[in-house]
């Protein structure tokens, strides 16, 4: 897996992540309470961030990525 596309795969999970974190907000200011919608576009934000720490620990684990200090 070449650099590039490891680096669009963590950027495309940000995306998703600020998305819901939009959706809920917007939810929140529209909805007033009366739905459901901004907890579940806030627990899907979770999800993702969660799976995208996984995803990193994993990727680390296997070799795909090197992590390195600051300034190294």
């Amino acid at each position: 897996m070449n650099d590039s596309l490891k680096t669009l795969v963590v950027i495309a999970f940000l995306a998703v992540i600020l998305w819901n974190l939009g959706a809920g907000l917007y939810y929140l200011l529209v909805d007033k309470g009366q739905s459901k919608r901004t907890v579940n576009a806030l627990t899907r934000r979770i999800a993702f961030s969660v799976g995208l720490i996984l995803l990193l620990i994993l990727a680390i684990y296997m070799g795909w990525i090197k992590p390195h200090g600051v300034g190294a």
